[in-house]
């Protein structure tokens, strides 16, 4: 295979293959969240052409969300049971049918399969559990960096991909960011099959930071155990009081993201006349700043208390959302928004992953950070939602802004609450 003859050249220049692997995962979110973002720019075409509300619309891409999160820890099993490059494929596949089957789509209950269910199973499948799986089986060292990065892959595609899908909204019509989005999704599937790799034995490589090769343990015995080992790790995680502190906490950072902002920015300045491809430059920005803080943020939970790291980062967040309606929305007020709120985007998901880790252990670690993850995506279709509803009923966004705030607010103080983990000589050497 083309992998095994890159990983004998790179390992005879000291580079691990490591890195190959989280360079393809880094690509494979990255633009999988920004053919997830594609909700937010599409919601106004959708109206003017379908005379759908926007709480119709956001039914869907809350659906969507919501799978995207749920089925988290089931993609965990997936990845244990049949490896990462099957599972990926798969979900790419997925992901890109839905959209390029929603070329022509007429009817609501069409959007909500194809968008909600669809899109939502796809997407599932590439959720955050995957670069957190790619983290613990591939490095010891440098495991947070390597969380801080992948996160930033999928916060930022989320994000920079906007400003593209607007312009081509605007030029040529929804349809055609759709396509764009269905031919960058094709060029990854090509990466994924070239160059993925499984764990570090595939290739004969101990893991980053390790010395010797670990093989890869026996793999599920049957398909009944992609249920059960979910539920059972589910079961054991929430007998802590650890687990529901950060499922709580990750409801919270869902809540104040993707959900809310990710999916109403670009309409919430629609409604005080800021066009949509400003709208998605403003977007744009967090998803730069999002990247560099991430990764600092990654670099942060390797050397401080994770804790007191949740608590500002929550704590600022919830202040840049409460202060967002008095910036009058001038650019001046928009744009110290976006560098504010962007480097707090999800800095939150290193510190979560790192505690996940230490707490449950390593073999573990992706399934109960996948029911955790399952708060943060039921956080962001709750936002997804109630925003919509409130713009419908009350012709107003900024009740959920202000409630997002307060949510965020009472997230930094229950991380401080979290206990630190128990941790023995063996389960030293796998922090993240």
């Amino acid at each position: 295979m083309f992998s095994n003859r890159l990983a004998a050249t790179l390992q005879r220049r000291h580079v691990h293959y490591g890195w190959v692997v989280v360079g393809v995962t880094f690509l494979t979110m990255l633009v999988t969240a920004g053919a997830l973002g594609a909700g937010g720019v599409l919601i106004v075409p959708l109206e003017k052409e379908f005379g759908w509300s926007t709480a119709e619309i956001s039914t869907a891409i809350a659906l969507r969300i919501l799978l995207y999160g749920l089925l988290g820890p089931f993609a965990a099993a997936f990845l244990n049971r049949f490896g990462l490059r099957p599972v990926v494929v798969v979900a790419l596949v997925m992901i890109g049918g839905g959209y390029l089957l929603s070329l022509f789509m007429g009817e609501l209950w069409q959007l909500i399969v194809l968008w909600g269910v669809v899109v939502g199973v796809g997407s599932g499948l590439t959720a955050l559990v995957l670069g957190a799986t790619v983290a613990t089986r591939w490095f010891t060292h440098r495991r947070g960096l390597v969380v801080g990065m992948m996160t930033a892959s999928s916060a930022t595609g989320q994000l920079v991909f906007l400003p593209i899908l607007a312009s081509l909204t605007e030029a040529f019509g929804w349809r055609a960011a759709l396509l764009f989005i269905t031919a960058t999704l094709v060029i990854v599937i090509a990466a994924v099959l070239l160059l993925m790799r499984d764990r570090p034995s595939d290739l004969g490589l101990p893991a980053y930071g390790e010395s010797t090769v670990t093989p890869p343990p026996p793999a599920p015995a049957g398909l009944s155990v992609l249920i059960t080992s979910p539920l059972l790790a589910l079961r054991d995680a929430s007998r802590s009081r650890t687990f529901w502190v950060l499922f709580a906490t990750f409801f919270v950072c869902g809540a104040s993201t993707n959900g809310l902002i990710q999916t109403h920015f670009i309409s919430l300045c629609g409604d005080y006349g800021i066009e949509a491809v400003h709208a998605a430059g403003l977007l744009a920005v967090i998803g730069i700043f999002d990247f560099f803080g991430t990764i600092l943020s990654g670099w942060l939970s390797d050397r401080y208390d994770n804790r007191w790291l949740l608590f500002w980062y929550y704590g600022l967040r919830g202040l840049s959302l409460a202060a967002l309606p008095f910036t009058d929305f001038s650019f001046y007020g928009l744009s110290l928004f976006a560098v504010f709120y962007g480097l707090d985007w999800v800095a939150t998901v290193p510190p979560t992953v790192r505690l996940t880790a230490e707490n449950f252990g390593r073999e573990r670690a992706n399934l109960v950070f996948g029911w955790i993850f399952a708060g943060h995506q039921i956080g962001a279709a709750t936002a997804a939602f109630s925003a919509g509803l409130s713009r419908t009923e009350l012709a107003s966004y900024l009740p959920a802004f202000f409630g997002a705030g307060v949510l965020c607010l009472i997230a930094a103080v229950l991380a401080l609450t979290i206990g630190r983990a128990r941790r023995s000589p063996a389960t030293v050497t796998q922090g993240v």
